[in-house]
């Protein structure tokens, strides 16, 4: 399907069919860096397993890929203080002695040997890993709680083009995806979240995870939920689309 912005395409979901507009639809990325997905990140130095973050990074480029075609706005938001720490909070504030407790701040050394530190901005710690990298004309919000809308200008970006509908992908499910979500909800958004595109890394070895609790209150009370063939199938036409 070529970028139609005057169409309305229904993407199968639960708990009904999820309807959109490539005009007035983003795609969220959630904390895809390197921090979260790579290795030598904070969660892998932390020994926090990264198999289900890393298998979320193809599918989620495929539905990038097929978005950008259809003219639907894509946005990144990454996890990242400032250097001086001073946006962790107060001293006792559970935000920083969270972070802290998970060494944020620490110098440490990138892969290619040049010096980083632990989702500090600019840094390659804070980077969208590169099969994700973000495009000319995506936009990049830097957070520094675990909501994409706490204290920063999402909201008035979404607003000033027009955005509606908000499709969520990244890490991890039941903190910064779900965090973002239900502030989206509370702000009037329609929220559908990719179950193939999203990750979670904290009790992910228990027989019902994390990741299973978010998709059901999601389902229930948030918004609607699919698969990224479901999102991908409708924006190509292979489900076809309803005149507007």
């Amino acid at each position: 399907m070529s970028a139609d912005t005057e169409s309305l395409v229904v993407v199968e979901a639960r708990p009904d069919a999820f309807e959109l507009t490539s005009a007035s639809t983003a795609i969220v990325v959630v904390d895809m860096q390197h921090d979260f997905a790579a290795p030598d990140g904070m969660f892998g130095r932390a020994g926090i397993p990264l198999e289900g973050i890393r298998s979320v990074i193809e599918p989620t480029r495929r539905v990038l890929e097929v978005a950008r075609a259809a003219g639907v706005l894509v946005v990144y938001l990454t996890m990242q203080f400032n250097e001086d720490l001073a946006n962790l909070g107060s001293d006792d504030a559970p935000n920083r002695l969270r972070h802290l407790a998970m060494g944020v701040g620490q110098h440490v050394d990138a892969p290619d040997g040049t010096s980083s530190r632990v989702l500090v901005r600019e840094t390659w710690n804070t980077e969208i890993v590169n099969e994700l990298a973000p495009q000319s004309g995506d936009v990049v919000v830097a957070k520094h709680r675990y909501s994409g809308f706490f204290e920063t200008d999402l909201d008035d970006i979404l607003r000033s083009q027009g955005i509606m509908s908000l499709v969520f992908t990244g890490c991890t499910t039941s903190v910064c995806v779900e965090s973002t979500l239900r502030d989206a909800f509370y702000r009037d958004y329609r929220c559908l979240l990719l179950t193939d595109c999203c990750a979670e890394a904290i009790g992910s070895d228990q027989a019902r995870t994390n990741h299973d609790a978010s998709l059901t209150v999601i389902e229930a009370l948030f918004g609607w939920t699919t698969e990224s063939a479901q999102l991908i199938a409708s924006l190509t036409g292979t489900s076809g689309s309803v005149p507007r």
